[in-house]
C-alpha cells in the first residue's frame, strides 16, 4: 500500500527569478558605490602620502644643501687648504629636526657628527658607507633599537624631546651631499631626518579609512537593496500580468482542443475513409497538430502554476520500477518507429518517496527527448539506481549531442540549440525545462554532458529516500 503524508507540501521551493535578479542587482549597485569609495580613498590617501613625504624630502634636500654651503664656507674661511678639520662641533650646527648628521673625509672615516640615539650609530655608519647618493636623491631606511636599557640624557642638546624613544622602529629619511673645496670634493654631508611619525599618521589614517569603508559597504548594501527592490516592481508586475495570461489562456484552451481532439476521434469513427484518401490525411494531421497543441498548452499550464507556486506535490512512498517500466513500454513503439533500440536497467525493486505523477512525466520528457533527437538505428538506455539515500536517474543515447555552450541553456524555456532540427522532430522548448522544474521540486540536480554526434547523458540526482 501506498503510504501518503499527511498533508501535501512542497520539498522544495526554489529562489524566485526575481529574487535572484534583485539580488545581482544589489550586489552591481553596491559594487559600484564601493568602486567609486575605493577609488576615491586611493586617491586621496595618495595625494597624502605623496604631498607628504614630498614635502619632507624637499625640507630635507634644502637643509642638506644649506648645511653643505655652510661647511664649504667655514673651510674657506678657516683656509683649511683642503684638508677636512673642525675645531669644535660648533662648526656645524644641529637643526632640531635633524636626527643626525655626519661628515665623513675622502676615506669614508667620520670626521664630524652626532646623532640622537648614540647606539644606531653604527648601524648608520653602514648603511651610508654602501650609498653613493646621486644628485637629489633620497634614501629612506628603517632601522630597529632595544630600548631595554635606559637611554642617555643630553642636557647640552637644545631640544630634549625624543618621539623616537617611544618605538623600537626607526624610520629614516637621509641624503647626502659632496663637500667641496676649490672644486675639488673633500667630503661627505649626510643627513636624516626621522619620518616614524608620518609613518604613524598614514597607517592611522589608512585604518580609518578601511573602517569607514566597511561601515559604507553595510549602508551601500541597504541602500542598493531598496533601490534595487523599487527597480523590480514594474517589472514583477508585468511578470505577474503576464504569468496570469499564460496560464488562464492555457487553461480555457484546454476544453476546445479536447473538443477538437474529440470530435476529429468522431468523424474517424463514423466515416469510412481509407489510407490513401486525402481526406483521411487531412484528418490524421489535424489529430497530430492538434495533439501537440494539447501537450503546448499543458506544458505551458504546468509551468504557470509552477511559477504562481500554486503546484501541489504529492509525497508519498512507492515503488517507482513498474512506473518506469509502463512508461518505457509506452515509448517503445515511437522508438520502434525510428529502429532505436530500447534499454532500460532497474533493480528489482526500487522504493522512493516523492510525487509519482511528476516522476513518471519526467521520465517521459527524458525518454521522448531522447528518441527525438537520436538518428535511425541509434540507441538509448534509462537506468535507474540507489545510492545512499538517492536516486539516480541516468538518461543516455546516441543521438545529435549538444554544443557545450548550450548545456546551460537547454533547460531555458522556448530555448532551442537547432532550431531547424526541433521544427522537424516538433519540439517546443518546454520540455526540459518542466524537468529541471520536476527535479528541483524534489530538491535534486539535473546536470547534461554531451559531445557533437555523439550523444547525450542526462544525470538526476534527487534525495527521495526514507532516513
Amino acid at each position: 500500500m501506498r503510504a501518503k503524508s499527511p498533508s501535501f507540501t512542497r520539498l522544495f521551493r526554489k529562489r524566485d527569478l526575481f529574487e535572484s535578479t534583485q539580488f545581482r542587482l544589489t550586489l552591481l549597485y553596491s559594487g559600484l558605490l564601493m568602486l567609486f569609495l575605493v577609488l576615491f580613498i586611493a586617491v586621496v590617501y595618495t595625494i597624502l602620502y605623496t604631498t607628504i613625504f614630498k614635502d619632507q624630502e624637499r625640507e630635507l634636500e634644502s637643509n642638506v644643501n644649506q648645511e653643505a654651503r655652510s661647511i664649504e664656507e667655514y673651510l674657506t674661511y678657516q683656509n683649511h687648504k683642503g684638508r677636512l678639520e673642525f675645531q669644535n662641533q660648533g662648526a656645524l650646527v644641529k637643526d632640531v629636526d635633524q636626527f643626525f648628521y655626519y661628515v665623513v673625509n675622502r676615506s669614508g672615516e667620520l670626521v664630524l657628527g652626532d646623532e640622537i640615539i648614540p647606539e644606531l650609530r653604527t648601524q648608520l655608519l653602514t648603511t651610508i658607507s654602501s650609498w653613493n647618493p646621486n644628485r637629489k636623491e633620497i634614501l629612506q631606511e628603517t632601522f630597529h633599537v632595544n630600548f631595554s636599557k635606559k637611554m642617555p640624557h643630553d642636557k647640552g642638546r637644545r631640544d630634549e624631546f625624543h618621539p623616537t624613544q617611544r618605538t623600537d622602529t626607526i624610520r629614516l629619511m637621509i641624503a647626502g651631499k659632496p663637500i667641496s673645496y676649490n672644486g675639488e670634493v673633500i667630503g661627505m654631508l649626510y643627513i636624516g631626518k626621522e619620518i616614524s611619525l608620518a609613518y604613524q599618521v598614514l597607517k592611522w589614517l589608512l585604518i580609518i579609512l578601511s573602517v569607514l569603508a566597511i561601515l559604507f559597504l553595510a549602508v551601500a548594501l541597504v541602500i542598493s537593496y531598496y533601490m534595487s527592490k523599487k527597480a523590480m516592481v514594474p517589472i514583477t508586475r508585468a511578470f505577474s500580468r503576464q504569468r496570469e495570461f499564460a496560464a488562464d489562456a492555457s487553461h480555457e484552451l484546454r476544453t476546445p482542443l479536447s473538443v477538437m481532439l474529440s470530435s476529429i476521434n468522431a468523424l474517424e469513427m463514423t466515416l469510412d475513409l481509407k489510407k490513401e484518401d486525402y481526406s483521411n490525411k487531412l484528418l490524421f494531421n489535424m489529430k497530430n497538430e492538434v495533439k501537440r497543441m494539447t501537450g503546448l498548452v499543458g506544458d505551458l499550464l504546468t509551468l504557470a502554476r509552477s511559477d504562481s507556486g500554486t503546484v501541489e506535490h504529492v509525497n508519498e512512498r512507492f515503488d517507482f520500477r513498474p512506473i518506469a517500466e509502463e512508461v518505457v513500454d509506452s515509448v517503445q513503439a515511437m522508438a520502434e518507429s525510428k529502429q532505436i533500440k530500447l534499454h532500460f536497467e532497474s533493480p528489482e525493486t526500487l522504493f522512493v518517496n516523492g510525487d509519482p505523477q511528476r516522476l513518471t512525466q519526467l521520465l517521459y520528457i527524458l525518454l521522448d527527448n531522447a528518441i527525438k533527437y537520436t538518428l535511425n538505428g541509434g540507441e538509448a538506455t534509462l537506468s535507474l539506481a540507489v545510492k545512499g539515500k538517492d536516486l539516480l536517474i541516468t538518461m543516455k543515447d546516441t543521438g545529435v549531442g549538444i554544443n557545450p555552450e548550450d548545456h546551460e541553456r537547454i533547460f531555458e524555456r522556448f530555448y532551442r540549440a537547432d532550431k531547424a532540427r526541433t521544427r522537424q522532430v516538433g519540439g517546443h522548448g518546454l520540455g526540459l525545462p518542466i524537468a529541471k522544474w520536476i527535479v528541483e521540486s524534489h530538491k535534486g540536480i539535473i546536470q547534461v554532458s554531451s559531445e557533437i554526434g555523439k550523444g547525450s547523458t542526462f544525470f538526476i540526482r534527487m534525495p527521495i529516500r526514507d532516513n
